[in-house]
């Protein structure tokens, strides 16, 4: 029975003129989870939004750090089994569906 607590993930590309950041951090709470995401570009104000979502909507939630360590198992294992499909957060703070 693995949860995720919290997760923060950062992006960082850098253009010489046009630098972009961005950031998505989760956190779980007796409700469900809430992803805020915040975007840098260049010399402009940080944009910043925020997405909730129930404990119904997230049951089992596979976000990236618990997908990377999947995918590892998965390789040592040589099989994917067949129909495995997991809810996840897009990379703009939406949920979908994840398949391998």
């Amino acid at each position: 029975q693995l949860e995720t607590l919290e997760q923060e993930e950062q992006e960082r590309l850098e253009l010489r003129a046009h630098p972009i950041e961005r950031r998505t951090h989760m956190v779980s709470h007796q409700h469900g989870m809430t992803v805020t995401k915040t975007l840098w570009e260049g010399e402009a104000e940080p944009r910043c939004w925020s997405f909730s979502y129930g404990r119904a909507e997230l049951r089992g939630l596979l976000p990236e750090g618990a997908s990377l360590l999947l995918l590892r198992v998965l390789a040592c294992r040589w099989a994917v089994p067949p129909g495995l499909i997991f809810p996840a957060i897009d990379t703009e703070g939406h949920l979908c569906t994840s398949s391998y």
